[in-house]
């Protein structure tokens, strides 16, 4: 098994599954109506052309662009095409997730094996797999969404700071920010982790080289520290000199990407929209509902909170009231929410959040256990929690918009360091990502609708 295990798995289901869409859905559909002809017009070699109702910064088609180099040659030998234009069809740009979906898959198995060294390779390999299976991200794996090429370098960038190559991390993160502005939060994270990994390191060599220090005085003998203590200073070098480079990388990164992702402002402006933490908690939990919804579960985050007691008991009430504010006074319903029947989340908001006028106070107690499950399943240092929970913020608060797929980065780092996901867990929780996508993707492709005010059909989607 392993990485090709992993690469071939995933292969398996993205190739037929693509012919399948295309197949049913050869024309662009929602957004792709904006970022395939965007696209095509870098294929023909038009930089100096953007389509004004683009919000994102151009990364996602420059990795297109490389994309469709790559098969150019062959194409042309075979005599598939003759201009490098005329390969920029719908289905190949298309592909270009699916190629990235399977590297996704590679760098959550590299990622998980170096979070967790004792990791057996079967396991490691089921866990790439399920988490290629999460909905939100294997059904944009199959359109031309900006989504699959945003995890995969911002979890790329993850991987280089783990492996402790610091400027690799700081270039892949300016690039991901190149796909997706608000990836510079999780660049941010990411260096954040990276100062506090090398911070414990250096903090368990100083505890060691104490140690010697002591043995060596109780045996007469003198250690010397001095080759240490050059080491430790050339390794608090290194991440200065990292966190320089990305915060250059992200200064030009930025001041290019605003120039060119300032369509449809009206849209998408800066709201807070604190409910959107609610709402994350509840669905990534849901997510992974043999971790959190367990009996078990249940039990050790009452006997935590009684142990404490009363601090336990002062933490749920100040949660609880952070709670009901969020949904009181910050909890947005944007105007492509209630009037766009294609989405699920109109669904679940007039069915379920205004299905009656207390339900989304009703729902809170639930949002407060799930963050509070979050939490406890996460297997790092508490500073390590609280930058996660503020990075998360950063992200979601800000967006007025309910959009389950922007959920899935932190969605991904919540997975990936949870501490409690048994081989049965996965199994269970990868049969719920299947049936997932299947009544999704089924939807999608045989459930068409028509509006009577605009032309052609309309698909379910997330």
């Amino acid at each position: 098994m392993g990485r090709i295990a992993v690469a071939l798995i995933v292969s398996s289901w993205v190739i037929p599954i693509s012919i399948l869409v295309n197949r049913i859905v050869p024309e662009p559909y929602m957004d792709e109506i904006f970022h395939i002809p965007q696209a095509q017009q870098y294929c023909k070699g038009n930089f100096a052309s953007w389509d004004p109702m683009i919000t994102t910064p151009p990364g996602l088609y420059y990795l297109s662009l490389a994309h469709v180099a790559s098969l150019f040659p062959g194409m042309f030998f075979i005599r598939g095409v003759s201009l490098f234009s005329e390969l920029c069809s719908t289905p190949i740009l298309r592909s270009v997730n699916g190629v990235l979906a399977i590297l996704c898959s590679v760098i959550v198995y590299e990622i998980i094996t170096l979070l967790r060294p004792n990791i057996d390779e079967r396991k490691a390999t089921i866990f790439a797999v399920v988490l290629a299976l999460y909905p939100l991200h294997w059904f944009f794996t199959f359109l031309y969404y900006t989504d699959v090429a945003s995890l995969t370098t911002v979890l790329a960038m993850y991987l280089a700071c783990l492996k402790k190559k610091y400027h690799l991390s700081a270039l892949l993160g300016a690039y991901a920010v190149f796909i997706r502005q608000t990836n510079i939060v999780w660049m941010l994270f990411v260096a954040c982790t990276g100062v506090m990994d090398i911070t414990l390191t250096h903090q368990r060599e100083s505890v060691k080289v104490d140690n010697l220090n002591t043995t060596g005085n109780k045996t007469g003998h003198s250690v010397p520290n001095n080759h240490i203590i050059v080491g430790s200073n050339m390794r608090r070098r290194k991440p200065n000199s990292a966190v320089d480079n990305s915060k250059s990388s992200m200064t030009s990164t930025l001041t290019y990407s605003t120039s060119h992702s300032s369509g449809a402002k009206e849209a998408h402006a800066v709201s807070p929209h604190f409910a959107q933490l609610m709402y994350f908690s509840l669905v990534s939990s849901l997510a992974l509902a043999p971790l959190h919804f367990s009996l078990d579960q249940a039990v050790h985050l009452f006997w935590s909170f009684w142990k404490k007691r009363p601090l336990g008991f002062c933490q749920w009430i100040v949660a609880l009231t952070a709670g009901f504010l969020s949904v009181h006074s910050y909890s947005i319903a944007h105007a492509y929410l209630l009037a766009d029947n294609r989405h699920y989340t109109f669904y679940l908001w007039r069915k379920v959040i205004q299905s009656h006028q207390s339900t989304k106070y009703l729902l809170v107690p639930l949002y407060v256990y799930s963050w509070f499950s979050i939490f406890r399943v996460l297997a790092r240092p508490k500073i390590w929690v609280l930058a996660y929970f503020l990075a998360t913020a950063a992200v979601l608060v800000p967006a007025p918009l309910i959009e389950f797929r922007y959920y899935t980065i932190p969605f991904y780092f919540l997975m990936l360091h949870s501490h409690t996901v048994d081989i049965q867990s996965l199994v269970l929780i990868g049969v719920g990502y299947v049936v997932t996508n299947v009544f999704t993707m089924f939807m999608f492709l045989f459930r068409p609708f028509n509006w009577s005010h605009e032309p052609g059909k309309q698909r379910f989607i997330w």
